[in-house]
C-alpha cells in the first residue's frame, strides 16, 4: 500500500505547482481532502490491511493528509494576499471627497425636559429625591389617606403585582418616606415614572412621568403654592402663562386643586389636545392633609405644607407643540431627531 501513497503525494505536488488562483486552491482542497477524495478512499482500504500493519500504514496516510492540508493552507494564504494587493493597486481613492458624517445620539425630549425642570426647581431651593417604581399599598395609598374603598385602589386604575404590592400610581409614594427620615423644613421634588391602567389615547397612557413637589414648614399656605407654581411655569415657558386653579378632591390634600394652563397648542381657541376647552390640566395639588403629616411623624398643629404631582408629558406637549402623547414611546427616529441637537 506504500506505493499508492507515494504516487498520490507525487500527483498532488505536481498539481499544486500549477495552481494560479484562490478558486484553483479550493478545487484542489475538495479533490484531495473531500469526503470522496483519494485520502478518504485510502482510509477505507485500511480494513483490508493485516492488523499488525495497519498502524504504520495509517500513520503514512495521516502524514500525507497533513502534508496536503499544510501546502493548501500556505498557498491559499499567499494567493489571498496577492489578490488583495492586486485589487488595492487597481483601486483609486479620491481624497477630495468629504468624509461620511457619523450620526450622533441625543437625549429623549422627555429627558431634556426633566433635566430642565429639575434645574428650575433646584434653583428654587428644592432637593431631588427618588422613590421606588414597585411599592407597597401602604406607601402608595394607606399613608396618603386613601380609605380602603377608594376607587383608585381598584384594578381598573392600579396595576397590582400581589394584593399588597403594586406599580406606583403617583410619585406621591415618596412623601411619607421623606417625612419619616427628615424634620421640617422639607423642600423636595421627586421625578419618576408612574403607571395606571387607563385607555391609551392622544392625551393619556398606561405609563407616564410625574414630578412630585413637597414643601413643609411652619406657616406654609396656599399662597406659597400658587406663587411657586407661577414662578416655575414662567421660568419653564420663558413667558407669562395663563394659569387656572380649580377646586378638586384628593385624599392626601385639603384643600385640593387642579392646576390648568392655557393651551399653547391652540392659543386657547380649542383643539383635540385640550378637548376644545382652551385649558390643559398639568397637575393636581393642594395643602398636605393633616392626617398625611401625622402618618409621616410630623405634627400638623405645628407644621403645614403643600404638594403637587405634575405630569411631564403634557408639559412637553405644550413646550414642543406635540399633539399625541403616544409619540414619546414609539421610538420613531423621525420624531426623536427633531429634538436632537446637531
Amino acid at each position: 500500500m506504500q506505493q499508492p501513497i507515494e504516487d498520490l503525494q507525487r500527483q498532488f505536488l505536481q498539481q499544486i505547482s500549477l495552481v494560479k488562483t484562490g478558486q484553483d486552491v479550493e478545487n484542489l482542497k475538495v479533490k484531495y481532502l473531500g469526503k470522496k477524495g483519494p485520502i478518504q478512499q485510502l482510509m477505507q482500504q485500511l480494513r483490508d490491511i493485516p492488523p499488525d500493519q495497519r498502524p504504520s500504514y495509517g500513520k503514512e496516510i495521516n502524514d500525507l493528509k497533513e502534508l496536503i492540508a499544510t501546502h493548501i493552507e500556505t498557498l491559499e494564504a499567499k494567493l489571498v494576499a496577492s489578490e488583495e494587493e492586486q485589487k488595492l493597486s487597481q483601486e483609486t481613492l479620491d481624497i477630495t471627497l468629504p468624509g461620511r458624517r457619523k450620526a450622533k445620539g441625543g437625549k429623549h425630549p422627555l429627558t431634556q425636559a426633566m433635566d430642565q425642570i429639575i434645574g428650575i426647581l433646584t434653583g428654587l431651593g428644592f432637593s431631588v429625591q427618588y422613590g421606588p417604581d414597585i411599592d407597597t399599598d401602604y406607601y402608595n395609598f394607606e399613608v396618603l389617606n386613601f380609605p380602603p374603598d377608594h376607587p383608585a385602589r381598584d384594578m381598573q386604575d392600579t396595576f397590582y403585582i400581589s394584593p399588597h404590592i403594586l406599580l406606583r400610581t403617583h410619585t406621591s409614594n415618596i412623601q411619607a418616606r421623606v417625612m419619616e427620615k427628615n424634620k421640617p423644613p422639607i423642600r423636595i421634588i421627586a421625578p419618576g415614572k408612574v403607571y395606571r391602567n387607563e385607555t391609551i389615547t392622544a392625551r393619556s397612557h398606561v405609563f407616564f412621568h410625574q414630578i412630585e413637589a413637597v414643601y413643609i414648614d411652619k406657616h406654609v399656605t396656599l399662597t406659597d403654592l400658587f406663587a411657586t407654581m407661577d414662578d416655575f411655569l414662567k421660568k419653564l415657558f420663558e413667558q407669562d402663562i395663563a394659569t387656572r386653579f380649580r377646586p378638586s378632591f384628593f385624599p392626601f390634600v385639603e384643600p385640593g386643586t387642579e392646576i390648568d394652563i392655557g393651551c399653547l397648542a391652540c392659543q386657547g381657541k380649542g383643539c383635540p389636545l385640550c378637548k376644545y376647552t382652551g385649558w390643559l390640566e398639568i397637575a393636581g395639588a393642594g395643602m398636605i392633609h393633616p392626617e398625611v403629616l401625622r402618618n409621616g411623624g410630623i405634627d400638623p398643629d405645628e407644621y403645614s405644607g403643600f404638594a403637587w404631582g405634575m405630569g411631564l408629558e403634557r408639559l412637553v406637549m405644550m413646550l414642543r407643540g406635540i399633539q399625541d402623547i403616544r409619540l414619546f414611546t414609539e421610538n420613531d427616529l423621525r420624531f426623536l431627531n427633531q429634538f436632537t441637537a446637531i
